[in-house]
């Protein structure tokens, strides 16, 4: 049976590559976009709800977690009301939205993919600034931000269309993906761009409207990823933008009867309440409302004797130390056979690796 692949032919997936920043070109590259976003600090940001720019009596600021007093940006403070807004105007465009053929909703993804690498330098510039990472660890948050535009736009040429099933004599059976409705999208700050991103990007492609309430900490980064996706093509009525507290407009998404999913990334404090709360039935609701939590944790390593000493050293310093280890990568618990060898390579490598700024190639928005 077709499928959307024999309409739109694209290349393989390969994964975004990093930026040297031991070049000198992209070193001037990374200081020019430093520059030109902190040219636009103090902007007041709008909410979009119904395809309009929504503002707020009460507003919130953003600031750099490097130096507290810089303004980033002014956003505005959602109500319940607004949540519920953005939740009606985002099932009202479900209607045209999943109509759209799945070819089209990729190839506005791939158009945004295509932005954000234009713009790979000022998008890790905001993420250097808003929520304090390193050079090398924005552009991966950036690269990641691409990935998974492209990746979601084949995947969904893939699942497109018509599927054979099981034959049956006397029956003509076939099986289609169908898009769901409204998703809330509920990311953390840690990656502000790439999971804010990806789960949305998602979402749209598939054939659903989405909801995004990014986290308090990281709604500059939010925004610029929904201006670029505008850009590409996606309707506002279709992607609504809420900014707020996660105690009063998170959880007027998550508790909307219409509210088919919640995709949400963050603490398994909140994850938790989040699996409760759409476990119970709203007022109006007619389906069993689906949740996609990625809930906070960290990993472990292993080090035995057989183990390739000078990559255990490179990868545990890396998990351990990148971004301050404020990721689910990152390294909480080194056990069994830990070997005299290992604990004398590893803590001169950790001291070294825990400031970041000594190495040339990756300052931070302190420096």
């Amino acid at each position: 049976m077709a499928t959307a692949e024999s309409k739109v032919h694209v290349s393989e997936f390969t994964n975004e590559p990093f930026v040297d920043f031991s070049k000198p070109e992209n070193r001037a590259a990374m200081e020019a976009a430093l520059k030109k976003v902190a040219s636009e600090f103090g902007r007041e940001y709008p909410m979009y709800i119904a395809g309009q720019k929504v503002t707020t009596a009460e507003k919130a600021a953003s600031t750099n977690p490097s130096h507290p007093s810089q303004v980033l940006g002014i956003f505005q403070v959602a109500t319940r009301d607004h949540a519920n807004q953005a939740v009606e105007s985002a099932y009202k465009a479900f209607e045209t939205w999943k109509r759209v053929p799945a070819e089209r909703r990729v190839e506005i993804l791939f158009r945004a993919a295509q932005i954000f690498r234009e713009r790979k330098f000022e998008l890790s510039a905001w993420i250097c600034y808003e929520v304090g990472k390193s050079w090398i660890e924005a552009d991966a948050d950036t690269a990641e931000t691409i990935d998974f535009l492209e990746f979601y736009g084949r995947e969904m040429l893939h699942f497109a269309g018509q599927h054979a099933v099981v034959p049956m004599k006397g029956e003509k059976n076939y099986m289609m993906y169908i898009p769901l409705g409204v998703g809330a999208v509920i990311p953390p700050w840690n990656f502000p761009a790439a999971i804010a991103a990806g789960m949305t990007a998602a979402s749209l492609v598939t054939g659903n409207t989405v909801v995004l309430k990014p986290s308090e900490e990281s709604p500059t980064v939010a925004a610029k990823v929904v201006e670029i996706f505008y850009e590409a093509g996606i309707p506002k009525e279709a992607l609504n933008l809420v900014t707020g507290p996660g105690e009063t407009a998170g959880d007027a998404l998550v508790k909307h009867a219409k509210t088919r999913y919640i995709a949400f990334t963050g603490s398994k404090e909140v994850g938790l309440l989040i699996s409760e709360n759409a476990g119970k039935k709203s007022s109006g609701q007619i389906w069993i409302k689906r949740a996609v939590l990625e809930m906070g944790g960290k990993d472990a390593t292993i080090v035995d004797e057989e183990a390739d000493i000078d990559a255990a050293v490179e990868g545990v310093a890396q998990a351990a130390f990148g971004y301050q280890g404020q990721k689910c990568s990152g390294l909480d618990d080194l056990r069994r056979g830990l070997t005299e060898l290992f604990r004398r390579r590893i803590l001169p490598v950790g001291n070294a690796t825990n400031n970041p700024c000594r190495r040339l190639s990756n300052p931070c928005p302190t420096c």
